[in-house]
Formats: C-alpha cells, sequence, structure tokens
C-alpha cells in the first residue's frame, strides 16, 4: 500500500490512534454512533426548556466528545473520566530523542484498514507526518516549530517539556476513579510532539488564527495597490487546507468533514427562513489534564468590500479556549461565543 502525507493529515491512513484492537476500534465507533441519536432527545427536551422559559430559539447541538469519545449523554458532566484517555499510551514516561526515535512505538504494528478507505482519528499519524517534516527540511522538527512560531510572534508556544522551567506554566487536573479532582500525572510527549506536545497561551493561538485566517483572505482582497503584505501560506494553501475531504468525520461538530488537519463546516442552508450554517474551521485537543478549541468563523465579504480597499484582512472572528481539565468539550462552546461576536459586527 502507498500512504501519502495527504493521507496522514486528513487521518486516512489506516495507522492506529492509541488503541492497538481493531475490533474494540470498530465497536466503540457504533457505540458513539448509537449515543448521537440518543442524543436527540436530549436536544428537543433542552429546546422546549428555553421556548418554555422565552429564551430564543437556536441551533445548539449538544457537541459528542473530542475524538473518538462516545457522544455525551443528557446528565454526563464536563471533565469526567474518558474511556479514550484509560489508553496506556497516553501516559508514556519514556523519553525519545529525536521523533525518528519515536516512530519504533507503532512502525511494526498492522494498518487498520487500506489507506484513503476510512477514517480513523491518529496521533501516531501525525508523529509520522513530523519524521517526514524532519528529514524533508534537514532540521529536528521541534527546532523547525519553534522557528515557525518565532516567525508568527507565538513567543508563548513552546514544548511541554516537564524538566524545563516554562513562565506561568499551569498545573493541569483529572478526575480520579473516585470522582475526585486531582492533580494530573506526569507524562513525556517526546512521543508525540506534532499530535500535543506544545504548551500555548489564548495570546499566541488567536495569532495563530489570525495568520491562517489573513492568509485565507489576501487574495481577495484587490485595489491595495501593492500594501498589502503576503499571507504567511499562499490563499490557495489554506482554502485547500479547509476543503473538507470524502470520507471523513468529525467527532465535534455532526455537521463538519474533516479536512488537512482542520475540522470544516461548509456554508449551507436548505430552505429559506430555515437553519443557516455558516463556514468556519476548527480543532479541538485533548491531553493528560488539559482541553482546548481553535475556531475560526470568516467574515462573508462582498465584491465591494474586497474591490474598495477600504478593509484589510483579516476579517472574522477567533474563539480559541484553553483548560486545564481533562475531557472538557469546548467546540460548541467556541462557536455560540463566535456567532454572538459576528451578530454585533452585523447589527454595527
Amino acid at each position: 500500500v502507498t500512504v501519502t502525507t495527504r493521507l496522514l493529515v486528513s487521518h486516512l491512513s489506516g495507522i492506529r490512534h492509541y488503541e492497538k484492537d481493531i475490533t474494540k476500534v470498530k465497536e466503540e465507533k457504533e457505540k458513539a454512533n448509537r449515543a448521537l441519536k440518543l442524543t436527540k432527545p436530549c436536544q428537543d427536551k433542552e429546546q422546549k426548556e428555553k421556548e418554555g422559559k422565552g429564551i430564543e430559539k437556536t441551533d445548539y447541538v449538544k457537541p459528542r466528545k473530542e475524538h473518538e469519545g462516545e457522544a455525551k449523554s443528557c446528565n454526563s458532566k464536563p471533565g469526567r473520566r474518558d474511556k479514550e484517555f484509560e489508553q496506556e499510551e497516553y501516559y508514556l514516561k519514556e523519553k525519545f530523542e529525536s521523533v525518528i526515535e519515536s516512530l519504533k512505538i507503532f512502525k511494526n504494528d498492522p494498518l487498520f484498514f487500506k489507506p484513503g478507505d476510512q477514517f480513523l482519528y491518529s496521533t501516531y499519524g501525525f508523529t509520522l507526518l513530523s519524521a517526514v517534516v524532519e528529514r524533508v527540511s534537514g532540521q529536528k522538527f521541534t527546532d523547525y516549530m519553534l522557528k515557525m512560531f518565532r516567525d508568527l510572534d507565538m513567543l508563548s508556544t513552546v514544548l511541554d517539556d516537564n524538566e524545563a522551567m516554562i513562565y506561568n506554566r499551569a498545573r493541569c487536573y483529572v478526575y480520579n476513579k473516585k470522582g475526585r479532582l486531582v492533580n494530573a500525572p506526569y507524562v513525556d510527549n517526546s512521543y508525540k510532539w506534532a499530535g500535543g506536545g506544545f504548551l500555548s497561551s489564548v495570546g499566541d493561538l488567536l495569532k495563530f488564527g489570525n495568520a491562517l485566517l489573513y492568509s485565507y483572505q489576501a487574495g481577495q482582497f484587490k485595489n491595495t495597490k501593492g500594501k498589502l503584505l503576503p499571507g504567511y501560506l499562499k490563499p490557495e494553501t489554506v482554502a485547500m487546507m479547509w476543503t473538507p475531504v470524502p470520507k471523513t468525520e468529525v467527532s465535534w461538530d455532526r455537521d463538519g468533514k474533516y479536512a488537512m488537519a482542520w475540522a470544516v463546516v461548509e456554508k449551507k442552508q436548505q430552505c429559506g427562513c430555515c437553519r443557516q450554517q455558516r463556514h468556519y474551521a476548527s480543532h479541538t485537543g485533548g491531553a493528560v489534564g488539559a482541553s482546548s478549541v481553535l475556531l475560526i468563523l470568516p467574515e462573508e465579504l462582498d465584491s465591494e468590500a474586497t474591490d474598495t480597499g477600504l478593509v484589510a484582512p483579516p476579517r472574522g472572528v477567533i474563539v480559541t479556549i484553553i483548560c486545564n481539565m481533562q475531557s472538557v468539550s469546548l467546540n460548541s462552546t467556541a462557536l455560540k461565543i463566535a456567532r454572538e461576536f459576528d451578530k454585533e459586527k452585523r447589527a454595527q
């Protein structure tokens, strides 16, 4: 078989995630699909309660758990134990000197399916991607990334290295088996730098989101008289990254598809005066003791705005949330915040 970088970046490679047993993976997917159907009565009940209290209707949908977890039930609470985090490999303490060395964790394991046939979220797929970056660039992956973060002025984004003294590093928390809040256990992230090994701040993630949104929109503004600087990436590159890929799925938004390292919801409205689906890109993060989300809601630009040059990119709303608690679903909260700010901007 052939595994391409495009398959890796869209989680279509067949490389396993933390679970080594394909039978269990299939069972969990079936449970998640069944649980998703069961959330419908919860949503209907919540909607009726809102209408009864005179609250404005929304198209809010309770989110499914991050990544491969089951959908939440009506009575579930944020931050409680998640089956995903029962996998032993989340808690590795071995130090790897390079990403090439960390490939030994999974390099001899069989593929779960023929590459390109199915979607399976895989942190190890991104470990392999980081090895590709290391070989192609001729630099250590971590050095390559830190240089990019510096270019983007993300000076608070660093490796999550336990030995290093990192100013203002937050403590992380989990619920133990008895449901009590405790400090998160020690882990060494050198086996998955690309899939969850960096520390950042909301300010830095906003810079990252703005750089991507600027790059995405820069090509749409015409009458700038050469005053508009190019984006960090080409507009067509970001457009490609935010184009849904067939056969993919997104666990944290049923309307979305996976693209290239981003979940994407496309603009859609089937009938007049009915639910309107806005185009946005997002990604959640789940690690031992922490949860996060970065969501980008581009402004729908008309030709007058792009032709006159009176406004400049980035135009839209970017929301990022970082929480030092494990297994907290944040995408729907970020989307509600983004819509509120977008509504205010339109009212102006």
